[in-house]
């Protein structure tokens, strides 16, 4: 089975996979860095035309935000004249990176209705696929985003960790915020370890939370996947700071390496894995700091076995879309 997953240089896609399923690699991004796979040359309605006969299944996943509805609307056209149907896991029913959600409606309005098949990764968030558009997705949950092979190695330290990572401050993040509120909780013997990329916006969310209680500010170079893994590992709790949002990566890194979690009760984050959830008030975030201190660390169990469930659901998934229309 031959699949162009848009994009396919990604953990999550390559996480999805399994026997039975070739997902074809980015092509190259013009002018762009090697391994850069956005905007993907997969969304010219052109390249699909002049590909015809190559692919059996499109599965779309993100990197679409730049596109029009027009141009969507061609790729769907293109799609259907090459017989290639079209896969969307609805990933984000509200862009991250969006502070007005119209684009971003505007596209699924496009996708949800002519795809041949939706997946999503939540109940929660199939749910509204079915009140918005009147449309079936099947939930296939998040895989794992740690390797498999990595055993936890929770680091032994001092006070109760609180960990805030505003990386280089995503439009839906409000790390600054959500500090203000740790800061406030005043919980006994707590550290609120903040951390932000070396960039303008990393920087100026650091010298924001400067001084305040408790607070330990960590300016640095994005880490790798290593540097990521351990730094999880060395929080006694991670604090999600989005404003707005459906799905997290990061809560499923902390689900598999037993770091516990701190969710808003925004969209479908909650339904991705055991977790606390702030309503965004001091008393739900002091509320969560004092459950978190009588929380195990618990490593997810099964994620191998998940992941074989979830690659044979896509591929029963692209059978069913690829099978003979009975005449």
């Amino acid at each position: 089975m031959r699949v162009v997953s848009v994009p396919e240089g990604h953990a999550y896609v390559r996480n999805t996979g399994g026997p039975g399923v070739v997902r074809l690699p980015d092509p190259p991004v013009p002018g762009a860095p090697a391994g850069q796979w956005w905007p993907s040359p997969w969304l010219d309605p052109e390249r699909v035309r002049r590909e015809a006969g190559t692919v059996d299944v499109y599965h779309l996943h993100f990197g679409f935000d730049a596109c029009r509805p027009a141009q969507l609307s061609a790729l769907v056209g293109a799609l259907r004249a090459a017989g290639t149907p079209l896969v969307f896991t609805v990933h984000d029913l509200r862009n991250p990176h969006h502070v007005d959600p119209a684009a971003h409606d505007a596209a699924l309005d496009v996708l949800v209705p002519a795809a041949d098949a939706l997946v999503t990764l939540t109940p929660g968030a199939a749910a509204e696929i079915a009140r918005r558009w009147g449309r079936t997705a099947q939930v296939i949950p998040h895989p794992h985003v740690v390797p498999l092979d990595r055993v936890p190695v929770p680091r032994p330290h001092e006070g109760f960790v609180v960990g805030v990572h505003a990386k280089s401050v995503r439009t839906n993040a409000d790390p600054v915020g959500i500090t203000r509120l740790l800061a406030a909780a005043d919980a006994p013997d707590l550290r609120i370890r903040f951390d932000a990329h070396d960039d303008d916006r990393g920087r100026a969310a650091a010298r924001a939370v400067a001084g305040l209680p408790g607070v330990e500010v960590h300016v640095h170079p994005p880490f790798t996947d290593d540097e990521l893994w351990a730094y999880l590992e060395s929080l006694d709790l991670s604090v999600l700071p989005h404003r707005w949002g459906t799905h997290s990566g990061w809560s499923e890194a902390c689900h598999d390496l037993g770091t516990p979690v701190l969710v808003p009760d925004c969209g479908y984050y909650r339904e991705q894995g055991p977790c606390l959830v702030h309503r965004w008030t001091a008393a739900s975030v002091a509320a969560a700091l004092h459950r978190a201190r009588h929380l195990p660390r618990a490593p997810a169990r099964g994620r191998a076995a998940q992941r074989e469930r979830i690659a044979q659901a896509h591929l029963d998934l692209y059978r069913a879309v690829t099978a003979p229309v009975p005449a």
